[in-house]
């Protein structure tokens, strides 16, 4: 065989991750991102699609920060967008010069988007979050200037049901202590405390798409699973979902959350949790820093409690690679580094390339049917609104894209600008505060669409217009 062939990487594009749909919401009901591209999208209708353009801007300019998949650039590029890709987060200074001149924004998880930030934004329409979570965004503001925000929730479900299979082997076989011991020349042949993890139960907290993979991956090995969560979920396999997060502690040898941060999951796992797990048994948090108290874990495992832990998320994260793991971040950090068959890692629970690869193809994807086609599907906050395509068939057929303050009465004004065009069809939905409107209007001359944008903005509700054609 050829040197590529036998390369890893060239099994990228074999790894998949399913979807669950029973354990999804609305939104993940859509084509995986493969199947997203314009031109894919095109072919399974018999009209083909119209090439949309915003009029009001010649070139879309697109920022990418953290070093954003080369796969998702790639996708961007060819759009003939002018992308500007930078490998490190910037200090908020320059961020602030950065975004001025820019339609689209990509990020991962160290940029800090924040009001003061996006005022500065005058250009902005739509940010790309590159990774799971959107803290580092504040979602409401971006509603309030029309700016539409998009993750991807679901890419790196199988790398994190991964690193915690291998994390609950390690733990059970204290095999982070040994490799140390090792690598500072001691011996240490040992079988006292080390387990299999045959027969073991595995509580998980939260079966979502990290979860219930997981469950699959964790009864082959011959485990039992249980899980808790707040809504009542099939269980996969023989997978059992008990009544309380208290039921799940009693009954777990090992316990792992794939929660969200939220006001109800800070601290979930305390002082008086860690009471109610078995003695001897292990914890593993991939889910967000705040979900477990950290003194308190540093107690239960001197103490005995705790027989080993991994804790791939931190409340206070490092901007940038480097030693910067200290007291000065989290003023236990060295209590925790001090502590046996700990494994700690720096938040990689989805730093596989092809997490990363499928991150980048499924946001850029979403970018570029926001920006060409104005689809909000997938958007964290914004109402998801989404009409068929314009074709060449409508060759004056105008795109509307209307955001604005849900107040009554603005889609008859809406209608009231429109009034001497034939409005092909219409979607309109409310989030909260914000409403999103599109509607196609037919027979619509090019020196006429300044004057309905216009029309529009000067709307008492209006947040962001936007005219595509």
């Amino acid at each position: 065989m050829s040197n590529l062939s036998r390369q890893v990487s060239n099994s990228l594009n074999l790894s998949t991750s399913p979807n669950l749909s029973f354990h999804s919401p609305p939104t993940s009901f859509r084509q995986p991102p493969s199947f997203q591209s314009s031109a894919s999208y095109s072919a399974g209708v018999a009209a083909i699609a119209k090439q949309l353009k915003p009029f009001d801007t010649k070139d879309v300019k697109v920022l990418l920060l953290e070093n954003v998949n080369q796969a998702g650039v790639n996708i961007l590029k060819e759009q003939g967008y002018q992308v500007e890709a930078i490998k490190s987060s910037l200090p908020e200074d320059q961020l602030i010069e950065k975004i001025r001149d820019v339609q689209v924004i990509g990020i991962r998880s160290k940029t800090k988007l924040t009001e003061r930030v996006l005022q500065e934004a005058k250009n902005l329409i739509v940010i790309g979050c590159f990774c799971i979570g959107t803290n580092q965004v504040d979602l409401k503001y971006a509603a309030s200037q029309g700016i539409a925000v998009f993750n991807s929730p679901f890419s790196n479900s199988r790398s994190v049901a991964e690193l915690v299979i291998a994390e609950v082997i390690a733990l059970a076989r204290q095999l982070a202590d040994r490799s140390m011991e090792l690598h500072n020349g001691v011996w240490n042949k040992v079988s006292k405390g080390c387990w299999e993890v045959r027969g073991k139960t595995l509580g998980i907290v939260g079966y979502g798409h990290i979860g219930s993979q997981l469950s699959v991956l964790a009864e082959a090995m011959g485990m039992e699973v249980i899980y808790y969560d707040v809504v009542t979920l099939m269980g996969l396999g023989t997978a059992k979902q008990v009544h309380s997060l208290d039921d799940l502690l009693d009954q777990s040898d090992f316990v792992t959350l794939h929660v969200p941060e939220t006001a109800d999951t800070k601290n979930l796992i305390g002082k008086e949790q860690f009471e109610k797990m078995k003695n001897g048994s292990y914890l593993i948090n991939n889910a967000r820093g705040k979900v477990v108290d950290i003194p308190a874990l540093i107690e239960a495992m001197r103490s005995g409690k705790i027989a080993g832990a991994a804790i791939d998320v931190f409340p206070n994260e490092p901007a940038g690679n480097g030693d910067y793991f200290n007291n000065e971040l989290n003023n236990w950090t060295k209590d925790l580094q001090g502590l046996k068959n700990l494994i700690l890692t720096p938040h990689i629970g989805g730093s596989t390339e092809e997490a990363q690869s499928a991150i980048g193809v499924e946001v850029s994807n979403a970018l570029v049917k926001y920006v060409n086609e104005g689809s909000t599907l997938g958007a964290v906050n914004m109402p998801e609104v989404q009409l068929r395509n314009l074709t060449l068939d409508e060759p004056n057929g105008v795109r509307v894209v209307f955001i604005h303050k849900n107040v009554p009465g603005v889609l008859r004004q809406v209608n009231g600008v429109l009034l001497n065009h034939n409005i092909v069809k219409q979607s309109s939905d409310s989030r909260g505060d914000i409403a999103y409107l599109m509607a196609d209007v037919s027979d619509v001359k090019e020196e006429e669409i300044r004057n309905l944008f216009q029309s529009l903005e000067e709307l008492p509700s209006s947040l962001r217009t936007r005219m595509l054609y």
